[in-house]
């Protein structure tokens, strides 16, 4: 099939790649000229494994092409994917004008039929709202289908090609049989394909999101009252992960979730049900508790340095917000930098693929190291934000050898207590004993 997506953002990229992968010709659009020149000279302008030797495969073969002229591609264009990017807004609400803009605008330029697909995470009724705008101004068939995506980051290429489900909202027979020869080699081992109306369809990503939200906020709470009351988290944890109605997955306390999906799906959700009369009351706790849990460590570090943080130099390990990314969009880190930082700490952080972003976005507030050892010289405690595999098995002797206290604040609980025990470490993480040092007296 001949198929255009519009946007090369995160998801855009992955979906006109994989479906490159699969034979079909790719043409992807975008604005922005100098990344669209970047990507036809090979550069992946994003950090995901494996997409770029996708990348560079159908790149090669010619299946996968770049351009900034979307009357380029339309005519031929069998399909059309908006994989266009819809930020929140001040009141939580998903930003629709570049999808609605785009929309208007195929509507002047199309001289044949064509399915135009939501990839895009839109809020309830978007499919009508795209194809009133194509509407407005088209002289020819069409129909509008809603194509959520479920992909995480990190694992992106993998859960397109060998997806759980495939979720594809539509009220055309027409529509329907092009989306399910597309989407044939991609469920040939029985993972079904689900048919259903656009606005079950878009209300599905959101729901799944904030479930997912919802779950992780729980356990975070029951980590908080674990440590109130002597618990241990992962002994509650593996405790109800073996129930196979709640299962073992998002079951891991931390400093709350971050991303591109989950902070926005949960407020978009919210905003959406305000609008309608309904009052999300479970999703306005979510998110109150995860913002409060990205910064849960910082007065435990505050209490440990006697309440003054001035001149403490803090080496932090892990920008993204989670591992296998570079995105730091609502990333608990730079909720943890901008409080330490305001109260007169240094941070020396290491990310392995992040750090270039943070430091667009904070410049020199902080310093950046080679590696992770490296950013422990000198400095006066460990703050862990991110579970990358490095972190998991460090040489605990370079660890104390390094810093000038052996003290780690684990925001991931990424060590066992005893172990940090043995070596002598304060270890303060989540939901878990405290951990105090051979030369400490705990106050408690």
């Amino acid at each position: 099939m001949n198929i255009a997506v519009i946007g090369t953002g995160y998801v855009g990229l992955v979906t006109g790649t994989c479906f490159a992968e699969t034979g079909n010709n790719v043409v992807c659009v975008d604005i922005d000229k100098d990344k669209v020149d970047r990507m036809r000279n090979g550069e992946v302008p994003i950090y995901e494994p494996h997409l770029d030797v996708l990348f560079e495969r159908n790149v090669n073969a010619g299946r996968l092409r770049f351009t900034t002229d979307i009357e380029e591609v339309i005519e031929d264009a069998e399909i059309i994917f908006l994989a266009l990017p819809t930020p929140p807004g001040e009141d939580g609400s998903a930003d629709l004008s570049y999808v609605l803009g785009v929309a208007d605008h195929l509507g002047r330029i199309m001289k044949d039929y064509k399915v135009v697909v939501d990839k895009s995470t839109v809020p309830v009724g978007t499919a009508e709202k795209v194809r009133d705008a194509i509407a407005a101004n088209a002289n020819v068939p069409f129909d509008v289908v809603s194509n959520p995506e479920f992909l995480r980051e990190g694992f992106a290429v993998d859960d397109f090609l060998k997806p759980d489900r495939v979720v594809v909202g539509v009220s055309s027979e027409r529509a329907r049989k092009v989306m399910e020869e597309l989407y044939k080699p991609f469920v040939r081992q029985g993972n079904p394909l689900i048919f259903m109306d656009e606005k079950s369809a878009e209300l599905t990503k959101y729901a799944a999101n904030s479930f997912l939200a919802t779950k992780i906020t729980f356990m975070n709470e029951i980590a908080n009252f674990c440590e109130l009351v002597g618990a241990d988290v992962d002994k509650v944890r593996l405790g109800m992960g073996t129930d196979t109605r709640i299962g073992k997955r998002f079951l891991f306390p931390g400093i709350g979730y971050g991303g591109s999906c989950f902070p926005k799906d949960v407020q978009a959700l919210a905003k959406s049900g305000r609008e309608a009369g309904h009052e999300f009351e479970i999703l306005e706790a979510v998110m109150g508790i995860n913002n409060m849990q990205k910064t849960i460590l910082f007065p435990a570090i505050k209490d440990y340095f006697g309440g003054n943080l001035k001149g403490v130099k803090i080496a932090l390990w892990g920008l993204a917000f989670k591992p296998e990314t570079d995105d730091i969009r609502e990333a608990p880190s730079l909720y943890m930098i901008e409080k330490l930082t305001s109260e007169g700490a240094q941070v020396v952080a290491y990310d392995p693929e992040a750090m270039g972003n943070v430091e667009k976005l904070l410049g020199h507030r902080i310093t950046y190291a080679e590696n992770e050892y490296d950013a422990l010289n000198g400095a006066d405690a460990l703050l862990i934000c991110t579970e990358w595999s490095i972190f998991r098995n460090p040489d605990f002797k370079a660890v104390a050898d390094r810093l000038t206290n052996q003290v780690i604040f684990d925001g991931r609980n990424l060590y066992d207590l005893d172990k940090m025990r043995d070596n002598g470490f304060h270890y303060k993480s989540i939901g878990r004993e405290t951990i105090y040092n051979r030369s400490e007296v705990p106050t408690n």
